[in-house]
């Protein structure tokens, strides 16, 4: 456990973004490798993958539903100096990780069908993308796991573990795509079902180590058997906090697969584009959430133990050291994203799809950083609402002229990153707004209704 209540704010920062932006770089270059393998299989099975891929967001919507309640409530619980209740709210966030790997492998292989047939422009791409799923499905499902034990290390403030075991998985992964994909060594190439079965193989291995984590080392939080059956007083904790927090999750899957459905009569290399253009983009997107997931534990254990100052100063230095960030990678994507492209494909029409999409969509990256920073810190207070009124927004403001614009004559996929583009800046805007309203309020009333009792 590390005390985040005693110290200068943008070190801590620091501290615990970098270890997690370390794990995510070398996520990002295991998401080079498999790109790269893939798009060698041709446009038609990079479409499929990255039309099925969209199911992450998915999944994504569910973990943050555990992870972000998770370390909202321990990061509490140890600003509090309250063990007891951490370790009660680890072991019903596994008992719920339980469930939802149950309950995703159920929907994903019952839905895999009707979900490619209604995103797919073709009948190859969605064949693809079903083959891609069957062997995806059991990786993603054991995401829950891995997310539960790296939720509960980082409220309590540590994460070099999670970050070593995330390498671990990474490496795993890299060493098994060329030979799953390509065949390098077997001479069997299994193509799209390789990549699936490379993620899923990993995924196991990333299980294995955080459980061993656990066992062995971990003392503050730790397994009970006997916490595992359902708390009703903590299950509406965690999903008060995490079900907004999902559902914001949910609006980008579903943003994400507007997207395609709008641009399927396109072709399989439009399709194609827009998923390696937007992949290349949540690469450059991982340095934001490791300084996101910093946040809510910091300004969490300063909010549990009551220091406002510091709640207050932890989202503006985030904001401060993110939007610098961005703004670096948002110069590279205006002078030239070709290069990084040409890297994957030499397919022109995918090519200029890609280019066009990260030149226009990078305006939007400071903005992008401000709306994360803003996200962490509503994990921070237990209130994550707001960022679910700040998707929903963004979401509701594109889907309905993106279906217009769709319909018009002379309709170009370069209008949807524009639109894009301004419904992010709308999004910078309201969540602004909220997260002034929500530190006034939190730090204030909530804070003098204490001393009162």
């Amino acid at each position: 456990m590390r005390d985040l209540t005693q110290g200068p704010i943008h070190k801590h920062i620091i501290m615990l973004a970098l270890p997690m932006a370390m794990g995510m770089l070398v996520q990002t270059l295991y998401f080079i490798v498999d790109l790269y393998f893939i798009a060698g299989l041709g446009d038609t099975a990079l479409a499929g993958v990255s039309s099925a891929g969209t199911l992450n967001f998915a999944v994504m919507a569910l973990t943050q539903m555990l992870t972000v309640g998770a370390v909202t409530l321990i990061s509490h619980a140890v600003g509090r100096k309250d063990q007891v209740e951490a370790n009660i709210v680890f072991n019903q966030t596994i008992g719920l990780a339980i469930f939802c790997m149950v309950l995703t492998l159920a929907l994903g292989y019952g839905g895999a069908n009707f979900y490619m047939q209604h995103l797919a422009s073709d009948v190859e791409t969605r064949q693809l993308g079903r083959t891609f799923i069957a062997w995806f499905l059991p990786g993603l499902a054991l995401q829950f796991a891995m997310a539960a034990g790296g939720a509960a290390l980082r409220g309590t403030g540590v994460v070099k573990p999670a970050m070593v075991g995330q390498m671990l998985t990474v490496l795993v992964n890299l060493l098994l795509a060329p030979v799953l994909i390509a065949g390098w060594g077997t001479g069997y190439a299994m193509g799209v079902a390789g990549a699936g079965l490379a993620t899923s193989i990993a995924s196991l291995v990333g299980v294995f180590i955080m459980l061993f984590y656990f066992m062995k080392y971990e003392t503050y939080v730790n397994f009970n058997h006997h916490q595992l059956r359902p708390k009703s007083r903590i299950y509406r904790k965690l999903l008060n906090i995490g079900l907004p927090a999902g559902a914001e999750f949910f609006f980008m899957f579903l943003f994400m697969a507007i997207i395609y459905f709008l641009i399927r009569d396109f072709g399989p290399a439009a399709q194609a584009g827009f998923g390696l253009g937007s992949r290349v983009m949540q690469a450059m997107f991982l340095p934001l959430m490791a300084i996101s997931f910093a946040i809510a534990p910091i300004a969490g254990q300063n909010f549990g133990a009551q220091l406002p100052a510091r709640v207050r100063e932890t989202i503006w230095k985030a904001i401060y050291i993110e939007s610098g960030l961005m703004l670096m990678l948002s110069l590279l994507c205006q002078i030239e994203p070709r290069w990084v492209i040409h890297f994957f494909t030499r397919d022109e029409q995918v090519i200029e799809v890609a280019t066009e999409f990260l030149r226009i969509i990078s305006w939007n990256f400071v903005a992008t950083g401000i709306v994360f920073a803003c996200s962490g810190m509503f994990q921070a207070l237990g209130n994550t609402w707001p960022s679910l009124i700040s998707m929903a927004t963004r979401v509701l403001s594109f889907a309905l002229p993106a279906i217009w614009l769709s319909q018009q004559q002379g309709f170009e996929i370069k209008q949807l990153w524009y639109l894009s583009v301004a419904t992010v800046l709308l999004q910078m805007f309201v969540s602004l707004f909220l997260v002034r309203h929500q530190l006034a309020r939190r730090l204030h009333q909530d804070f003098l209704a204490t001393e009162k009792t």
